[in-house]
């Protein structure tokens, strides 16, 4: 059977080109790389399609585009290394780098309650806008710092969709005394050779796809269904969306990249801004080289991202609730990486990461030195893309498990 993509596969990996093309020969997937790293060696790395909706301008070997929440993973790390160094204590209280973060009862909070979504800071009360993130981040910090939390700290787990980047933004900024953007170019993109952005330079802007958004036939035809219908994980957060609870406001502030702004991340403007919760842009090799250190005890090729006693927390699930206030799913948390429960993307509990908006995922499993990443940019409805776990499933069945 002739491919319909592009790139390498090893010859024990062909199921997984077999999945990879499936989803193209379906019109399932429209752009998309694929690349997977098993002990220290690249073994997969697959891209094809097209950037368009017309299908006239094919998905190159450098194509790369937006990866939403999985731009968090990329932050996790970023702490991570920081920790490494001795820089600060997941266990101290964040106010002893921000003073200002203790106003409404937050002066005990952790740093770990808060990179593991329990801070209750679950929302911004206060409108912020794009103008105030690029030139008056004073004001973000500040209108940050005073927002009461939702529920007391520690005390319950909610996805903090949007908040997550905006407080990590501005506590890492006090420790490290620098951007995470500029701290994740110079300490990890550049020594690992790897396309991963939090902050595009304007010279890659000509190598970004656009993301394409649900459009109305999959709004009616199935987000409008499940809304209206389904008793399962998805339309429980649908419903939570349209009655305005804890998923709706999740979300919502920024107004420009909530919900109903999600084309507005195709826009040079965002590109080059870090919005460390979601503007992350990168292609599947770049991402999943990052992933495959992780996975290998903090090296790759000679270059140590971070200790192997680093990363070793990070097999252990920190957080857990049988359901999410806001995914309204069962979720656990390592030190703001991704814990899923059962088989969602590995049958190892050990394994961590972090999935995006539309498909996107980054994810590692130390035991089997696994790094996988996946980036379409065709995106869909679901809380966990089908086409990623097929993926993923197709890989652990070529490992034989």
């Amino acid at each position: 059977m002739s491919s319909r993509t592009e790139g390498e596969c090893k010859e024990d990996f062909e199921e997984v080109r077999r999945v990879f093309d499936g989803s193209f020969e379906a019109r399932r997937e429209l752009g998309a790389s694929l690349c997977v790293w098993h002990r220290g060696e690249m073994v997969i790395d697959l891209w094809g399609g097209y950037v368009d909706k017309a299908r006239t301008q094919k998905w190159e070997r450098d194509t790369m585009c937006t990866i939403f929440s999985t731009t968090k993973g990329m932050v996790a790390l970023c702490f991570l290394m920081l920790a490494d160094r001795g820089n600060f204590d997941y266990d101290e209280p964040v106010a002893k780098y921000w003073p200002e973060f203790a106003a409404n009862g937050k002066e005990t909070i952790r740093i770990r309650t808060l990179l593991n979504h329990r801070s209750g800071l679950v929302a911004i009360d206060e409108p912020i806008d794009l103008d105030d993130f690029a030139n008056n981040p004073e004001k973000v910090a500040r209108i940050a710092a005073q927002q009461t939390p939702y529920w007391e700290p520690d005390t319950d787990q909610g996805y903090h969709g949007v908040t997550y980047g905006i407080y990590a933004a501005e506590l890492f900024r006090r420790i490290a005394g620098e951007s995470i953007g500029r701290f994740l170019s110079r300490e990890v993109a550049s020594p690992l050779a790897a396309d991963v952005h939090i902050g595009l330079p304007a010279s890659e802007e000509g190598r970004v796809s656009p993301s394409h958004p649900a459009g109305l036939v999959e709004f009616f035809f199935k987000i409008v269904p499940k809304l209206l219908f389904h008793t399962g994980n998805e339309g429980r957060v649908y419903r939570q969306i349209a009655l305005g609870k804890e998923a709706a406001r999740a979300f919502a502030n920024p107004a420009e990249v909530s919900f109903k702004g999600v084309k507005n991340f195709n826009t040079s403007r965002v590109h080059a801004m870090e919005l460390p919760w979601s503007n992350g842009i990168a292609n599947a090799r770049g991402l999943a080289r990052v992933y495959a250190a992780l996975a290998s005890e903090g090296s790759i090729d000679g270059h140590r991202l971070v200790s192997a006693e680093a990363i070793a927390p990070l097999h252990e699930t920190q957080s857990w609730t049988s359901q999410d206030r806001v995914l309204r799913k069962p979720q656990g948390w390592t030190q703001g990486f991704i814990k899923e429960i059962g088989q969602v993307f590995s049958p190892n509990k050990e394994s961590f990461g972090h999935p995006g908006a539309g498909g996107a995922l980054g994810w590692c499993d130390p035991i089997e030195e696994l790094a996988i990443s996946y980036i379409p940019n065709k995106m869909a409805h679901h809380i966990r893309s089908p086409r990623a776990r097929a993926l993923t499933a197709a890989v652990y069945r070529c490992l034989g498990l």
